[in-house]
């Protein structure tokens, strides 16, 4: 298994980014939120889960082990594979996810492309136990199952857009097009003010239709 990657950044695309190791440029396949924090000529160290198939080695790549950890337990459910244990990772933070299982939140699984209600249904139950409780600073109440959650700036405006009726790809790249302005947000005011990144993601929008 390769656990990760480390060496510049030698090129990016939509789903892809080239990771130059030894003199050798490994493909990785990344979310756009992974993506958008990496910048071309710039080191970058990605933790990475490989796809073995008859016909092909994919490899994948994430933020952190966390992450990765995530995506590998995501497919132990029947009827995930790789392409959509990412698209999930891509619409919700490892935190969001488990929260997500532990609170039965359908309509946070049905707003990733390729997951309808009764898949949503299966999966909260699969997964129930599995993704373990969150790591960072979401927290569920302690009201338990049901209760109210602040999920990260990200997470809220995936969602705003989503419900907007903008395709999951759509706010994926509007999202991965605001990331910049709302971690010069967080830098200086320690957040990021959501109706105005929402105002700047559905410019990015217009502007590609």
């Amino acid at each position: 298994m390769i656990a990760f990657v480390s060496g510049p950044v030698a090129a990016l695309a939509p789903t892809t980014a080239v990771i130059e190791v030894g003199g050798i440029g490994m493909a990785v396949q990344c979310t756009p939120g992974t993506l958008a924090d990496l910048r071309v000529g710039q080191e970058a160290r990605l933790a990475t889960s490989l796809i073995v198939r008859e016909d092909s080695l994919t490899l994948y790549g994430f933020a952190d082990d966390d992450e990765r950890q995530v995506f590998e337990l995501l497919q132990t459910a029947s009827g995930v594979g790789p392409r959509l244990a990412q698209a999930m990772l891509a619409a919700h933070s490892p935190d969001a996810l488990r929260i997500a299982v532990a609170t039965g939140d359908e309509k946070a699984l049905t707003a990733v492309s390729g997951i309808g209600k009764k898949g949503a249904q299966k999966l909260l139950l699969e997964l129930k136990d599995r993704l373990g409780e969150p790591v960072g600073t979401a927290r569920i109440g302690h009201q338990g199952i049901g209760a109210a959650v602040t999920p990260a700036w990200r997470d809220q405006l995936h969602a705003a857009l989503i419900g907007l009726g903008y395709a999951t790809r759509e706010a994926d790249e509007a999202v991965a097009a605001v990331t910049p302005q709302a971690e010069a947000a967080l830098a200086e005011n320690g957040q990021a003010p959501v109706p105005q990144l929402l105002r700047a993601a559905l410019q990015t929008l217009n502007r590609a239709r």
